[in-house]
């Protein structure tokens, strides 16, 4: 998983977080854009294992496909823009909220970086995972096949990583 890197800040407003949507397959090509300007980025990546020819590959890839969340003055699009990787720019309207997700992917993610997206859900409780390697973790439960599962939303793109956690681990939030 990519930290995320210190913009150049100006005299010219404050840094806010984007969610960029960008072409196929570009997502670290667009990390490494941000890389080479000073561009404040979050590339959430998770690890995969694949077998080729007897060979045991670990690839990184993408939690969440096509998108990059960056952080930069508004009067900073153009630079993004320039990258020609960006289909689209979606503003975050509650920046405390969406920056408190991010973080909670990010912490799930350095734990276990094997995790996978999901469809964000909606229905459900909204809990406190109280102890174990998820502690201090918020999110909504679901059960699904019998198992206990704490979906991490983020709700902008409409998704979501699930981790799996025993019921007596939880605790409901008001």
């Amino acid at each position: 998983m990519d930290t995320p890197r210190q913009d150049e800040s100006d005299s010219s407003g404050e840094s806010l977080w984007y969610v960029l949507y960008i072409k196929p397959r570009c997502e670290k090509k667009m990390a490494g854009y941000c890389e080479a300007h000073g561009i404040e980025y979050e590339l959430p990546l998770r690890e995969e294992t694949k077998i080729y020819q007897r060979r045991k590959v670990t690839v990184h890839k993408p939690v969440f496909p096509g998108y990059v969340f960056l952080r930069f003055p508004a009067l900073s699009k153009l630079s993004v823009l320039k990258s020609n990787l960006v289909v689209r720019i979606l503003p975050v309207d509650d920046q405390a909220r969406f920056q408190k997700e991010l973080q909670q992917i990010c912490q799930a993610l350095a734990i276990d970086p094997t995790l996978d997206a999901s469809a964000a859900f909606q229905a459900g409780r909204r809990v406190l995972i109280k102890s174990g390697p998820f502690q201090g973790v918020e999110g909504v439960v679901q059960v699904v096949k019998g198992k206990t599962k704490v979906v991490l939303n983020v709700d902008i793109i409409g998704r979501a990583v699930a981790v799996e956690v025993g019921m007596e681990l939880l605790e409901p939030v008001e």
